[in-house]
């Protein structure tokens, strides 16, 4: 297993390091999708195929490494922090998340004729809170690292295209700050990229933006746990056996919310909280980089230019259609 997993730690170091350059760094492409896309490359490499020793490592790192992830990712948000903004702040991203996965899946499984894998991970990493999203859809319901991978891509791509477009379209849409912050929460793919948006407006659509964003992120759980069931429901008899319970309840969901709740009720020392926050994307960005190097290029070949046509068509729902929902329930 070691093999596997020190090929994940070291596309790990070197995916942090290369995020920290100030190319990437300014347009907030983070750790994870580094590690990601060097995954992909070494992975594609000859010698790959050949270091059969890494499959457990890796299995170890895209199972139990990304559900750890998930679980101490929790500690980066509080209820306190949720309830600040009332409960039009959840109704709005209750539909948000809503419309983006129903439309989501329609134009992608029955308009662009794709797999539904490969249209529920786009989906959900669009409607919800971007690769954090995809790896604990792909966790729940196991789909293939090509699909992963490609949903992830259509993240960074929209969500890096949000930076840069929200803030010139802010002068031109006459919304106050606070406002706007409100919208960039509600429809902008990563906390990253939120954040990357929010600052460059002002602090006060910084300071609602982030919030707004760690509302969709807390409605990752029960949609896990109603995507588990619905995902169950859709399989032939003979794809349902022995991993009926794991696929049903995604146990690390419950984790992620013990972790808010604990992080809203105790106050850690800054450095042991800083610690496990750090532990957390450590693990979240192995199980990326693991997933990487587990695609195949001819496999993500095969998917083709549909789900970026499929994210393009949620990006402009979640400009045009987040800015309507945002102004009626917010303004």
């Amino acid at each position: 297993m070691w093999q596997g997993l020190l090929v994940c730690f070291i596309l790990t170091v070197v995916g942090f390091g290369l995020a920290r350059l100030p190319l990437l760094a300014d347009a907030g492409i983070s750790p994870l999708v580094v590690a990601l896309l060097l995954g992909i490359v070494a992975g594609n490499l000859p010698l790959a195929r050949r270091l059969t020793a890494t499959a457990p490592g890796l299995k170890f790192a895209t199972r139990w490494l990304l559900r750890g992830g998930i679980v101490l990712f929790g500690l980066s948000l509080t209820l306190q922090q949720i309830l600040a903004l009332g409960p039009r702040v959840l109704l709005l991203d209750v539909l948000v998340i809503v419309c983006v996965l129903t439309a989501g899946y329609v134009i992608g499984t029955r308009v662009l004729g794709m797999d539904r894998e490969t249209t529920l991970l786009t989906s959900a990493g669009s409607a919800i809170c971007g690769a954090a999203a995809v790896l604990a859809t792909e966790s729940t319901i196991r789909s293939r690292p090509a699909a992963t991978s490609m949903a992830v891509a259509t993240v960074v791509l929209f969500g890096s295209l949000a930076m840069l477009i929200y803030p010139l379209i802010y002068p031109l849409l006459g919304l106050d700050e606070g406002l706007f912050g409100v919208y960039i929460g509600a429809t902008v793919h990563e906390v990253a990229q939120v954040v990357a948006a929010g600052e460059a407006v002002g602090p006060d659509a910084l300071a609602n933006a982030v919030i707004v964003k760690l509302v969709r992120v807390m409605l990752l759980v029960p949609f896990l746990l109603i995507v588990g069931q619905w995902w169950l429901r859709r399989q032939p008899d003979a794809a349902v056996g022995a991993d009926r319970a794991k696929l049903v309840i995604p146990w690390f969901a419950f984790g992620f919310l013990a972790m808010v709740g604990f992080n809203s009720v105790v106050a850690l020392p800054a450095v042991l909280h800083d610690g496990l926050v750090l532990a957390g994307q450590l693990a979240l960005t192995m199980a990326m980089a693991a997933l990487g190097y587990e695609t195949q290029m001819e496999k993500l070949k095969a998917l083709g230019i549909k789900p970026f046509i499929l994210a393009l068509m949620l990006f402009m729902l979640l400009i045009g259609g987040g800015l309507l929902a945002s102004t009626l329930l917010m303004g």
